[in-house]
């Protein structure tokens, strides 16, 4: 594809990307990561290095430390990129999937870093105190999945593929409902996952009305690129209040990324770049694979032609895109 038809989009994953040494191998290399760390460790008041490489306290999962990890892990990623590619990619639009959305913004130029980690420090306190229940991943369309999370008082959380949506609700709650799911679509699945509440769901009202107050004091500019939204599913405006607006009501409703892949696609996106994060049963950065990746390639499949994907997660995949 010649570079001059490339319309990029740099993605960033969310929660459940972390992992004990993430960024370790980019800390040991270059310079320009050891400086995010730096910086990071300067604005939030600890190691940022030492509890993302060694997690001593086992800490990284605990949603206020685990969001600040990760942004730092991206704009890492991403800085790292931008040193070793003699000409680096320049996307047209970014996007994350939850906590991903404030790495998005960062590099649309919206918030600065630090700025950044404040905000997804104090959202992540905010989440793990105040709110309760727990998730499931349920192989089932919206259609399918919205009267089953309504019987059980679960709310929708997350539209990740036509076919797998996320809901969230008090553990009880989505027990009920995943028998229910086993007895009448045994073939169906519904995958609990490991967070610290129903987030994204009205379990998370309280944490979004405290952090109004953190996002009505951060500055933030007009984006330098597009950005796009996990609440409406497509790009944000312009201005910073409705971009506020926005990433308020997003802590409490699903995350459509759903609606930003496809906005992605009819914006012309033919190119997906993913910064940050990995998933997989391997210890180390080396050994693990791309958070996005499968929903990415999974949604664009039928798509003609069919949209590149470049990862950036670690050393080997960052030179391998800079080349």
């Amino acid at each position: 594809m010649a570079e001059s038809k490339k319309n990029i989009l740099f993605i960033f994953p969310g929660q459940g990307s972390q992992y004990p040494g993430i960024g370790s191998d980019l800390y040991r290399e270059f310079d320009s990561a050891r400086r995010v760390y730096e910086e990071a460790s300067d604005v939030l008041g600890y190691d940022m290095a030492r509890l993302s490489f060694e997690d001593p306290e086992q800490q990284i999962n605990l949603t206020r430390f685990t969001q600040p990890v990760l942004l730092t892990h991206h704009i890492a990623c991403l800085n790292v990129y931008r040193e070793l590619a003699a000409v680096p990619l320049q996307p047209s639009a970014a996007a994350g999937h939850s906590l991903g959305e404030y790495s998005a913004l960062v590099t649309a130029g919206t918030l600065s870093f630090a700025d950044a980690l404040r905000l997804v420090a104090r959202r992540g306190e905010l989440m793990g105190t105040y709110g309760e229940g727990e998730m499931a991943a349920l192989t089932v369309d919206l259609e399918t999945a919205r009267p089953l999370a309504d019987k059980y008082l679960c709310g929708i959380a997350g539209l990740n593929l036509p076919d797998q949506t996320v809901v969230g609700g008090a553990g009880k709650d989505l027990d009920a409902l995943a028998a229910e799911m086993a007895e009448v679509m045994p073939r169906k699945r519904a995958v609990r996952l490991k967070t610290e509440g129903a987030f994204h769901t009205y379990y998370m009202v309280e944490a979004a009305r405290r952090f109004r107050e953190d996002l009505d004091s951060v500055a933030m500019a007009e984006p330098q690129i597009k950005v796009l939204s996990n609440y409406t599913g497509g790009f944000h405006d312009s201005e910073p209040a409705s971009i506020k607006s926005r990433l308020f009501f997003q802590l409490f409703h699903p995350v459509n990324w759903v609606g930003c892949l496809q906005s992605a696609i009819d914006d012309g996106i033919n190119l997906f770049v993913e910064f940050g994060g990995g998933i997989g049963e391997g210890e180390g950065p080396e050994e693990k694979r791309p958070n996005l990746e499968g929903i990415i390639k999974k949604f664009t499949r039928r798509e003609q032609p069919k949209p590149e994907y470049i990862p950036a997660i670690n050393c080997a995949t960052i030179r391998a895109a800079a080349v």
